[in-house]
């Protein structure tokens, strides 16, 4: 039998108390599974928080949506996890250049670039040292995961990804000019370079996940490959069945 780990965002704190209540909680060195409560922002924090130990997640959703995450059920834990189908997803490593230095940050749902003044920004845009774009005038610009492209790149327009999809989606956020362009498909490889015109005037912010970089005057974008983490999905209900069906709800 597998040993758990229960985590929960501070709203969950009584259906934490329940969980303990009936399964043993191991701790998270001697888990074989993370257990985590709460709604899909909380499985983002948490696929962060355990980075470095890379167990598997099984989400119980507290939360409003809760896309990521399973249905929250105090009983039958043991046969859900022997039955749960695994999705593997790999980050984005996000390095964001400001006046102070260059920080780096991982999105395991999107790396986007906003405008943080009233003023529309400007970025150029180039894909593996090629420009593409020369200036989007827009309020933003993103690149999103396959198991992103669900969350604010679908908001944005952007296409949804199946979860073993080799490919990035990169999707404009109310662009202005070019006002035709709706974005593009990048294969998983790619790395995406994003320059900030006129930084001073038009400042910029990156945000990977839920972690803020301002007035960025560079920012570049790729998939590290190096890094996975798995998520586990009630048999039946697995990530890649829920991206498929996503594609045709209203």
């Amino acid at each position: 039998m597998a040993a758990y780990h229960f985590t929960a965002a501070p709203e969950a704190a009584d259906a934490l108390a329940e969980m303990r209540g009936r399964h043993a909680d191991a701790g998270a060195e001697k888990a074989d599974i993370i257990i985590a409560l709460g709604g899909d922002g909380f499985m983002l924090q948490t696929l962060h928080a355990f980075l470095k130990l890379g167990k598997p997640i099984y989400g119980m959703n507290l939360g409003s949506v809760g896309f990521l995450m399973n249905e929250y059920r105090a009983d039958d834990l043991p046969a859900r996890l022997d039955a749960a189908e695994a999705a593997r997803i790999h980050p984005l490593r996000m390095q964001a250049h400001t006046a102070k230095g260059m920080t780096e940050a991982l999105a395991f749902n999107e790396v986007s670039l906003l405008r943080q003044a009233r003023q529309a920004a400007k970025i150029g845009i180039a894909v593996d040292g090629k420009p593409r774009i020369k200036e989007l005038i827009c309020d933003g610009v993103l690149v999103s995961t396959p198991a992103g492209s669900t969350a604010y790149n679908l908001s944005a327009h952007g296409p949804i990804l199946p979860i073993d999809a080799a490919l990035l989606a990169l999707t404009p956020i109310s662009a202005f000019r070019p006002r035709r362009w709706r974005g593009a498909l990048l294969p998983h490889r790619a790395k995406v370079r994003f320059e900030i015109l006129e930084s001073a005037k038009r400042p910029v912010s990156a945000v990977a996940d839920d972690f803020e970089v301002r007035d960025v005057s560079a920012v570049d974008v790729a998939e590290d490959r190096s890094i996975a983490m798995t998520m586990l999905y009630d048999a039946g209900h697995s990530l890649d069945e829920r991206i498929l069906a996503e594609q045709f709800t209203d």
